[in-house]
């Protein structure tokens, strides 16, 4: 399985991305299967809070680029398969923290913000690193990033696609703690027994009720960026910022 389901106590679930060998990063398996964990997490009445962590040494690298996702487009895969398991996170009721164990770039810094709470390790960090392979922030991250710092900052973190670290993800208020790295699931894990042991359905409208109110234009971002995504996917920039990934030299981008 490419995600772990494990309970940590009777109400506190822990959901571990499972493809160290990738830093964590996408297939169509682990979209699915992440689906499948965050819907059994959201509908057991059992559960009062979640985490989300990665195993090994990353939170999860973003999309895998070797992954092939046959005759579909990729707005087709981000409205219907991405966007299922981060409305799951953003529909549920319930507390969900990301505990941020190292880099979350991509696609892994969307999950990480779509959480409700974070909890990030000192030497992890987030990354918008969609401009450095001639793509536009998707999963709603456009959305997502301006409410957290603002316009003109999170543009400015999407173009320059830096690494974020820890204590400036603090700093902006990209998240709520900064841990040392072997901590970061403990301390997360301590955190949602915490709010576990707290009134549910207080917390489960208290959730909702600010959802609601800062949420009215994520869905359209979400369609908008997946439609933006198709254009830029299928730019020859794109072709040659992925190439240069893999083969790890800098890219020549021709603006085409």
């Amino acid at each position: 399985m490419t995600v772990r389901y494990e309970l940590k106590d009777d109400a506190v679930v822990l959901i571990t991305l499972n493809r160290p060998q990738a830093l964590n990063a996408f297939n169509a398996e682990m979209r699915r299967d992440l689906l499948d964990a965050v819907a059994k997490a959201s509908a057991d009445t059992a559960i009062r809070a979640f985490i989300i962590s990665g195993e090994g040494r990353g939170f999860s690298a973003g999309a895998d680029v070797t992954d092939v996702s046959g005759t579909r487009t990729v707005e087709d895969v981000l409205n219907a398969e991405y966007s299922a398991f981060l409305s799951v996170i953003q529909a549920c009721d319930k507390p969900v923290i990301a505990a941020i164990n190292g880099p979350a770039a991509g696609i892994g810094m969307t999950l990480a913000l779509t959480c409700d709470l974070r909890v990030m390790g000192a030497d992890a960090y987030l990354m918008s690193a969609f401009a450095n392979i001639g793509l536009v922030p998707d999963g709603g991250l456009s959305w997502l990033l301006t409410q957290e710092v603002g316009y003109a900052r999170a543009y400015q973190l999407a173009i320059e696609a830096e690494k974020i670290s820890a204590d400036r993800c603090l700093a902006l208020g990209l998240v709520n703690r900064v841990v040392p790295s072997a901590d970061v699931v403990p301390n997360a894990a301590d955190w949602a027994r915490s709010i576990a042991q707290r009134a549910p359905i207080a917390m489960n409208l208290t959730k909702r009720s600010f959802r609601a109110a800062a949420q009215a234009g994520l869905k359209n971002a979400m369609a908008f960026e997946a439609m933006l995504q198709k254009t830029a996917i299928a730019s020859e920039d794109c072709r040659e910022g992925v190439m240069a990934l893999m083969q790890k030299r800098k890219p020549e981008f021709k603006g085409r």
